[in-house]
């Protein structure tokens, strides 16, 4: 099979072809422009390749509403020129069967299938880079709910020493993305977080941060592992940090086998960043089944 694969991206477009065994053909990006410099770009990239059907995993909000008469649009975005922009729509053209989610929603099921999620029966994948966004399968189900999942926007309680930065997020001073996200990392202390990775106090301030979002994350999803991915968890020293964090802020509470064993609990994703691209993949098997 040769199944097209689109991980849509803020900063780039991913376009793939992979096959029902998790195998990547072949692979190239993008930038992401205006969707009027993006958009026919990418439709005449996989109307060359001769694919049975597409998967697409789209950066959002996107509404995924399919009885809306906006169903699979990128919605309310703050990304300059893309909101109410029709992706799906565009593809229809290539006459495929076409899956259609959000972006950290194929990271989910791209290592709830092929990753370290596989074999479990409820997860949540955090990714913390640009924004904060987390996919989460409960029982094997994906969880779309009245839209779908914007968990990078709880909110959290500040760091003492944190009280006078104001947060990145424009509608949260302190959500998860707006305390945590790579741009609130810069904002906060100056410079990019690859410049930082010898202050140990960003990322003791950062673990204290995202220890509580997997103190959250555990109590309201019950998952059976965390796996957290993006840019900022390139940061080798700060899961361990996180680790401790959560113990701490959990205070015991929750008993547990998984609990137990933070070493196996909170976990870096495992697809060397292609969680993504292998997501999009099986929506676009699942669409050609379903089709």
């Amino acid at each position: 099979m040769r199944i097209g694969a689109l991980e849509a991206g803020g900063t780039k477009m991913v376009c793939a072809i992979g096959d029902e065994n998790g195998n990547i053909i072949e692979q190239e990006s993008f930038p992401t422009l205006s969707p009027e410099e993006t958009i026919p770009g990418l439709v005449e990239w996989f109307r060359t390749r001769n694919i049975e059907a597409l998967g697409i995993g789209c950066f959002g909000p996107v509404d995924l509403n399919k009885k809306s008469a906006t169903y699979g649009y990128i919605t309310t975005t703050p990304k300059p020129n893309w909101a109410n922009t029709d992706v799906f729509g565009a593809f229809k053209c290539l006459g495929v069967p076409i899956g259609f989610d959000l972006d950290v929603n194929a990271s989910a099921i791209g290592e709830y299938t092929w990753g370290i999620g596989k074999g479990l029966s409820s997860i949540v994948y955090v990714t913390v880079g640009t924004g904060v966004g987390a996919g989460v399968i409960i029982d094997d189900r994906l969880i779309h709910g009245m839209i779908h999942a914007e968990a990078g926007h709880i909110l959290l309680t500040r760091h003492p020493s944190d009280l006078e930065y104001k947060g990145h997020c424009p509608f949260h001073r302190n959500c998860i993305e707006g305390l945590c996200a790579g741009p609130a990392v810069a904002e906060r202390w100056g410079k990019p977080g690859k410049e930082l990775a010898d202050d140990m106090r960003v990322w003791e301030l950062e673990a204290y941060y995202l220890g509580q979002m997997c103190v959250d994350f555990a109590l309201a999803y019950s998952p059976d592992r965390i796996i957290l991915g993006g840019g900022i968890m390139h940061q080798t020293q700060l899961l361990p940090l996180i680790r401790k964090e959560f113990k701490e802020q959990l205070g015991g509470y929750l008993k547990s086998a998984e609990i137990d064993d933070l070493d196996s609990y909170i976990v870096v994703q495992s697809m060397d960043d292609k969680q993504g691209i292998m997501g999009a993949v099986k929506l676009g098997l699942d669409a050609m089944k379903e089709a």
